[in-house]
């Protein structure tokens, strides 16, 4: 007689974070890059960081460094960024257990776009190394820990190449830069990017926008006199708007309608605003876009995604929710940043979407995921 398996009578909801964070090192980049090109990947590692260190110190000049610098020291923000699933894959996984987390889709913490470009010679090894470093990270299950790869914009030929690349070793997740102009290049609706997109589309690949460090905002930065920047803080993700309107009014989605723009971290609300006053802008005001020939909320609930972490309004009044759509909007834990879930993910995934119909609430946390980054 053959056993039957008891199967329970519910089944814990699919949770997929579609922002978490690894920490990658340049040890662990270099050990992947050819010797020859050491000293010139740790010089350009070096002048990006002079750079920093320059911007901090114009923030140094304000009377209130000694405070802000110390408090930041001691600032319960930090409390799980040294967690070993911060670095570590394996580790990652069983911290994603505890929290009830079935996939996150990995960003990295540091930015290649800010210093590859400062290399001499080596640039496309030093980028293959970065991205071999960050598959490294995901090898402990590659089907839970979906890696962004980051892809160069200053080299659109050398770009293309890597795609090409991780498409073949079956990449689900492409990182761009969010602002171009920050590498000193031109925004995204130039034809210089055509034939990135073109290849990504083809790939049908997303095309991921983290937003964070935004050196646009670094004069903001030295005037701020609370601790942590709070004052910039929500700026970096309202300063994302900018970035949207590039992307829609710029005509990139009329000329690829098949991309798939994930902005990552901005949160929703403003977005409701934002969809409001640039259709208003087209259909009251007089404002002509030539680039484009629909509304810019049509390309929005086509081409573009967002995420968030335990943000309830938007999700909870309808009006909100209706304009930025339940189909553009995806949950993370952010995981293991200041704000995330972790290890309460459950938890806040029901007191944040408890309003939604189980429809809704699963494309939000898992189907719209699933869809974007083909899983």
């Amino acid at each position: 007689m053959t056993a039957v398996e008891t199967v329970p009578d519910t089944v814990p909801e699919l949770l997929i974070s579609s922002d978490s964070h690894a920490q990658v090192s340049h040890d662990a980049v270099k050990a992947h890059l050819a010797t020859r090109f050491h000293a010139e990947y740790d010089g350009a590692v070096k002048a990006f960081q002079q750079r920093m260190a320059k911007g901090a110190g114009r923030v140094n000049q304000s009377w209130q460094s000694d405070r802000k610098r110390d408090e930041d020291a001691s600032s319960f923000r930090l409390r799980n960024m040294t967690r070993p699933g911060h670095h570590d894959g394996a580790a990652r996984l069983a911290d994603m257990d505890a929290d009830g987390v079935q996939q996150e889709v990995i960003y990295s913490e540091v930015s290649a776009f800010r210093y590859i470009r400062d290399l001499h010679d080596g640039q496309s090894e030093a980028t293959v190394a970065f991205n071999e470093a960050l598959r490294e990270f995901g090898a402990a299950d590659p089907a839970r820990l979906i890696v962004s790869y980051q892809i160069p914009i200053h080299d659109i030929d050398a770009a293309v190449h890597e795609v090409r690349r991780v498409a073949g070793l079956g990449a689900k997740s492409l990182q761009l830069p969010v602002f171009p102009p920050e590498v000193g290049l031109p925004d995204y609706y130039h034809e210089r990017y055509d034939p990135l997109f073109a290849v990504i589309q083809e790939a049908g690949l997303p095309i991921c926008c983290h937003i964070g460090l935004n050196t646009m905002l670094d004069d903001l930065v030295a005037r701020d006199p609370t601790p942590g920047s709070a004052v910039m803080v929500p700026m970096a993700a309202l300063s994302t708007g900018e970035a949207l309107g590039m992307w829609i009014m710029g005509g990139v989605f009329e000329r690829f309608p098949g991309l798939k723009v994930v902005f990552v971290e901005p949160g929703l609300g403003w977005i409701a605003w934002w969809l409001f006053i640039t259709d208003d802008m087209v259909t009251r005001q007089g404002y002509e876009l030539p680039a484009i020939t629909e509304l810019p909320s049509f390309y929005f609930h086509r081409n573009v995604f967002v995420t968030f972490i335990d943000e309830t309004d938007a999700v909870t009044a309808p009006q909100l929710r209706n304009r930025i759509g339940v189909e553009n909007m995806m949950w993370s834990s952010d995981y293991p940043h200041p704000v995330t879930s972790w290890p309460n993910s459950r938890r806040v995934v029901a007191e944040t979407l408890g309003v939604l119909t189980p429809e809704e609430r699963e494309l939000v946390v898992a189907g719209n995921a699933r869809r974007v980054w083909n899983l």
